[in-house]
């Protein structure tokens, strides 16, 4: 009897190790899989916006997205942003950023990722980093910064450019 005992309990702790292995095993490729298709969305929007897709663009975002920009007066809500930007998408050449670098995560539960990018721009080196959420199947940007990438060793000079700028606008404040 003592011997059935351990043989069972043998077997029950050979199931859970490999139940777990496996649990992680599929974790690890649904993880994979979300972060492709996150890859894939944030290319096609930022191609969508080189094309002038005002459509294609606006529809990997949420309803209720938020795009900062690099001006300190950029903080747009999707409508806002719509209306600002449609003049640049009706020109035929809206912006044009191409990914050189990117760093995807995901939440514990798989349906909010948060993500920074390395950008070549016409503005040169960008950064950029966001958040999407899952929409039913579909992975969507939700919040959007991008900042300009300005070296170290200029930024004294970038601070003497924006200093008449930047203390009018903190006066309102």
């Amino acid at each position: 009897m003592k011997k059935i005992l351990l043989v069972l309990a043998i077997l029950t702790i050979t199931i859970s190790c490999d139940t777990e292995k496996a649990r992680k095993q599929v974790d690890s490729f649904r993880a994979e899989k979300s972060k492709t298709a996150i890859n894939e969305v944030l290319d096609a929007w930022h191609k969508a916006a080189a094309d002038a897709n005002f459509d294609e663009y606006f529809s990997k975002m949420t309803d209720d997205a938020i795009f900062i920009g690099t001006d300190a007066t950029e903080n747009w809500k999707n409508e806002a942003f719509k209306t600002f930007s449609k003049p640049y998408f009706d020109k035929g050449k809206a912006w044009s950023f191409t990914a050189l670098e990117r760093n995807v995560f995901l939440s514990e539960y798989g349906d909010i990722a948060w993500f920074d990018e390395l950008l070549d721009t016409q503005m040169e080196l960008c950064r950029g980093s966001g958040v999407l959420k899952k929409v039913g199947d579909t992975w969507k940007i939700s919040h959007y910064v991008l900042s300009i990438a300005i070296p170290n060793d200029n930024v004294p000079e970038v601070i003497k450019l924006k200093k008449e700028n930047d203390s009018i606008l903190k006066s309102a404040y």
